[in-house]
């Protein structure tokens, strides 16, 4: 090793969360000196999650509910949402590993739990662990493949990201690996076109009370800074003084390979500018690492991104589940989706074909039904949002008035609720479970985009670095490997990076973080079994 390195390890894995995580225990469980590096204190955008992992085709906690569910299910429902993003072999590959996978993440110690929620919604409150978490019953897809509740949540009160994230955490360190936080890696080293290495700025060596106010500046730009971005940003930039000032150069030889694992970029307005501008304006749903550097790594030793314009924002109409009984429509009171879609199908078109605004028109039975449910079917944030749509957000009256008042076309709402309430077979497929004759008096709840504290649209980014599907390794413009160089997660274009539904970006990085934790040690197994 050169004079000029003051580390070494045979893989170096930059960000620890689940991704990197992942990668780190297949590397180190192959025998390889394993180093991760993370700006922070580890955890990413994992930690802060629901905690869903969507997985399917007969899992051992599916099995447990009751759920019957096939490979051949779920191959059929996510090539509607995957399209072409991944090739039909790596998402058949992904679903026929499916129920492993979480196998694997119960021998890590994630805790799952076979309760099975029994009505809809965007995320299960405290009694329930298995549920639908995508638009599996919605229409075309309960129409193209049998639909199964896939999303599998860790078992832990809230929001339970920070369960599966503690369980990754501690098999990495059991397996050996080396964990090195508030480390911030700035670059790529090359040599001859192969990435050899990494150059960091550390805290390690700055005194106790700056790397424990580095600490707790993050913890509070994470919470409440997730909910409250310009607070966020404040606390970054005082992060970012700390960093300047105390920060030490530092440099890691990587005997066989780099793995990728940083995030997305939804936390860099730069890059949301320049990438996805129709969605600036949404909660940035992700941490102060999610700035885009490992796709700005892997781009400067020739990677190239793609779906970089890819942004799954949400919009959720429930719970309480009542409020499916609605419907959604735009500013010339038209319908455009069945309401019981997944929230990032709502947000989606709302978004990029309707401007961001959108109007759901409930009736007095519906909003009855909802505030019932607002005691048995909602966590304390959704409870909060539920309150704000059906009180503030809500105005009241015959349907002109109502119109009048949010600035909807009036004669083409009347057309839609005589449509919707003529008992002809729903336009947009909606389960007939769910479709109910409205009448007045009528509240027209505001859904759009536009931010507000009570009920934000939470937003996360899906492009990455292209990668090739069976080792991770980071492709560059001519479709060649850069030698030595890994992508997983959100720093890589993966089986969610054409479309989101709850569980399935956590899925794809134990899938890519596994996959190329493998891929970065078949070079070091060569030369340990060549040497014996």
């Amino acid at each position: 090793m050169a004079a000029t390195w003051d580390d070494q390890a045979d893989v170096v894995v930059v960000g620890f969360g689940s991704a990197g995580a992942c990668a780190a225990i297949e590397a180190a469980g192959r025998g390889a000196d394993v180093l991760v590096l993370d700006r922070f204190t580890g955890g990413g955008a994992t930690a802060v999650s629901g905690g869903v992992v969507y997985a399917g085709g007969g899992t051992a906690i599916q099995a447990a509910a009751g759920v019957v569910d096939t490979t051949e299910a779920m191959v059929g429902y996510l090539r509607q949402e995957v399209g072409d993003v991944v090739s039909a072999a790596t998402l058949r590959r992904f679903c026929t590993e499916s129920a492993g996978m979480i196998d694997w993440l119960a021998a890590q110690g994630v805790p799952f739990d076979a309760s099975l929620c029994p009505y809809k919604t965007s995320y299960p409150n405290n009694e329930f662990y298995l549920y639908y978490s995508g638009s599996e019953n919605a229409w075309p897809f309960r129409d193209l493949a049998k639909p199964a509740p896939r999303g599998h949540r860790a078992h832990g009160p809230g929001t339970s990201g920070r369960v599966l994230f503690a369980a990754l955490r501690g098999a990495a360190e059991r397996a050996g690996a080396r964990v090195r936080g508030q480390t911030g890696v700035t670059r790529l080293v090359t040599e001859g076109g192969r990435v050899v290495g990494v150059e960091c700025l550390t805290l390690s060596g700055a005194p106790a009370r700056v790397r424990r106010r580095h600490a707790m500046l993050y913890g509070y730009a994470t919470k409440p800074g997730l909910y409250a971005p310009a607070l966020g940003r404040r606390l970054g930039r005082r992060i970012e003084a700390l960093e300047r000032r105390y920060g030490q150069p530092y440099r890691v030889f990587a005997r066989h390979g780099v793995v990728l694992a940083a995030g997305g970029f939804i936390g860099n307005r730069a890059m949301m500018r320049e990438h996805a501008p129709a969605f600036r304006g949404g909660l940035p749903l992700g941490t102060l690492g999610d700035d885009g550097s490992g796709i700005r790594l892997g781009v400067e030793v020739g990677g190239v991104a793609d779906r970089m314009g890819n942004v799954s924002a949400w919009r959720f109409l429930n719970p309480p589940s009542a409020l499916l009984g609605g419907i959604l429509v735009n500013r010339a009171g038209k319908r455009f989706i069945d309401e019981s879609s997944y929230g990032a199908a709502l947000g989606h078109r709302m978004i990029t074909e309707h401007g961001g605004k959108a109007w759901l028109l409930i009736d007095r039975a519906v909003l009855g039904e909802a505030r019932r449910q607002l005691k048995t079917e909602t966590l304390w944030f959704q409870r909060l949002q539920a309150r704000y749509l059906l009180g503030v957000g809500r105005v009241d009256g015959p349907l002109p008035q109502v119109a009048e008042r949010a600035g909807i076309d009036a004669a083409g709402l009347a057309a839609t609720v005589a449509s919707y309430n003529s008992g002809s077979p729903d336009e947009f497929g909606k389960d007939p479970a769910l479709v109910h004759g409205l009448t007045e008096p009528f509240s027209l709840i505001d859904c759009s985009s536009r931010p507000r504290i009570a009920y934000p649209c939470p937003m996360l980014t899906l492009g990455g670095l292209v990668v090739d599907e069976w080792t991770g390794q980071v492709l560059s413009a001519s479709g060649g490997a850069v030698p030595g160089l890994y992508a997983a997660g959100r720093n890589a274009v993966g089986i969610c990076s054409n479309s989101y539904v709850s569980g399935l970006s956590l899925a794809d990085c134990v899938f890519s973080g596994r996959r190329a934790g493998r891929a970065s040690t078949v070079y070091f197994e060569e030369v340990r079994d060549a040497h014996g």
